[in-house]
């Protein structure tokens, strides 16, 4: 083998090791007798978030009036409403998150390694 196709393949090698998985760990649902008070302050969270101004333009955007969000809030078990609650930090508005990003850059960056190298 010559020593530039043992380069690729140990650049390509370490890149493809670098990209993670981009699943995370899914939090299991809660327990069936959950309290009402506890119910209850996981339906403020949500509906506080619910109520911000520019979550509020979307879900109107979307055709939503604030009633209609109440009530279908309302209709949820109370283990999604609290999975929900629980979750709230964790969604993504839209796009990649910054360490998404920065896996994309180190792999952009491993392959513009690898075509320099391979153009000499």
């Amino acid at each position: 083998m010559s020593k530039r196709l043992v380069f690729f393949v140990v650049v390509l090698l370490l890149t493809f090791a670098a990209i993670p998985a981009f699943a995370g760990p899914v939090p299991s649902k809660t327990a069936a007798n959950q309290s009402l008070d506890s119910r209850e302050a996981d339906l403020t969270i949500v509906r506080n978030v619910a109520a911000n101004d520019q979550v509020a333009a979307v879900l109107t955007a979307n055709g939503f009036t604030q009633d209609e969000v109440r009530q279908r809030l309302a209709q949820m078990s109370p283990q999604d409403l609290h999975q929900l609650a629980q979750n709230l930090e964790q969604l993504q508005p839209a796009g990649l998150t910054r360490q998404e990003w920065i896996w994309i850059g180190v792999g952009a960056l491993a392959a513009l390694i690898l075509v320099v190298a391979l153009a000499d």
